[in-house]
């Protein structure tokens, strides 16, 4: 028996990630910049990387996919990709925070520091009975500060400098070939399967019509 083959995908930032691992390691991997098409890229490049590896979607014993905190139009993408794969093909869904990716590997306890925009971060702390992930200013994190406290991700620097604890860069880090490595140590777990749930941080942009729509008489 072979080991568990699993395609991890991100497309929750400026994006389009895929990797795919089998027992562990990475046979095929592809990180593209981009601020939008990536409904229209994802498939292709999860297809590209499968026949790369000489492997078939038949061939998948689980998936794992990028939940956010991130873009709420890339969330969607991704975690709609993921439970119609899932799906389709019988095999479990993990969903994985960003959060969680990029304090991966990285000795508790860990604040996890990504930019929200705008001033704000998204933070989650390891180590601490892992409450849930948030929202905030990074000058309004007093209060939180451990010994020995680790931040990482990419408002780390900025945040430890304000809590007087030390940073750290995610080594070598890469989302979708992080988030397929912990589906694959979660499969492995043997995690129960639930269907990946979007991690909405920040309310959409999209601000609501100026006028009211018209009124539909019966």
């Amino acid at each position: 028996m072979r080991d568990p083959l699993v395609l991890g995908f991100d497309t929750s930032a400026s994006h389009c990630g895929a990797a795919l691992l089998l027992g562990g390691q990475c046979l095929a991997r592809r990180h593209e910049n981009m601020d939008r098409g990536q409904a229209e890229r994802l498939i292709p490049m999860l297809t590209e990387i499968l026949d790369e590896a000489g492997m078939d979607w038949r061939d998948l014993d689980a998936v794992g996919v990028g939940v956010g905190p991130g873009n709420f139009t890339g969330i969607r993408i991704s975690v709609s990709a993921a439970r119609g794969l899932a799906l389709g093909l019988g095999v479990p869904a993990f969903g994985v925070t960003l959060l969680e990716a990029v304090a991966h590997s990285i000795d508790r306890p860990t604040l996890s520091c990504i930019d929200g925009h705008r001033g704000m971060g998204y933070f989650q702390r390891h180590g601490f009975g892992d409450p849930a992930p948030f929202m905030a200013l990074p000058a309004d994190l007093d209060g939180i500060s451990e010994p020995n406290l680790r931040c990482v991700g990419s408002l780390a620097e900025r945040t430890a400098g304000h809590l007087g604890a030390t940073w750290c860069p995610a080594p070598q880090f890469d989302p979708a070939c992080t988030i397929a490595r912990i589906a694959f140590e979660r499969q492995c777990a043997g995690w129960p399967a639930k269907r990946p749930v979007p991690l909405y941080l920040r309310a959409p942009d999209a601000a609501p019509p100026a006028r009211k729509p018209p009124k539909i008489l019966s």
